[in-house]
């Protein structure tokens, strides 16, 4: 354990974050994901839903404010405009720590290829369809001294 760090995150994933640069972007991905197979590195979560994974995976990592997108979700097949509780959830841990972030959206299968590019994979046991979210890292300044 550590102090102010998240119980969540294991070594592992702390580690991809710590390795990850800025404008490099993590998938946070349900249970019905094809993470296995999508091409970059995989860290396995499946004992956390995903917005428990996004509030810790927030709690150590800013998102990119250079980009007017830094948080994609998944589209409803048909009805883009739809959201299902878990986005809206999404939004709601967004909001306590990057309040300034709307969420944006990409149809199914761009988001796949998104994904597909990402640096890694977080692969949770979100059972909810749609509880899908790529995150870009950002930057932290250095404090004025």
């Amino acid at each position: 354990m550590l102090k102010g760090i998240d119980p969540i995150l294991g070594p592992g994933l702390l580690a991809v974050l710590r390795e990850m640069g800025h404008g490099d972007e993590i998938a946070i991905v349900d249970a019905n994901y094809p993470a296995a197979s999508a091409g970059p590195l995989l860290v396995r979560m499946e004992g956390h839903d995903a917005t428990r994974v996004l509030d810790a995976i927030l709690s150590v990592m800013p998102l990119d404010e250079f980009v007017p997108d830094p948080a994609i979700r998944m589209e409803v097949v048909g009805e883009p405009d739809r959201l299902e509780p878990v986005m809206r959830e999404f939004d709601a841990v967004l909001a306590t720590h990057e309040p300034d972030v709307v969420v944006a959206s990409l149809e199914r299968f761009a988001f796949y290829d998104r994904v597909a590019d990402a640096y890694a994979i977080v692969s949770t046991g979100e059972r909810r369809l749609y509880g899908n979210i790529i995150l870009k890292k950002g930057i932290i300044r250095p404090e004025a001294g």
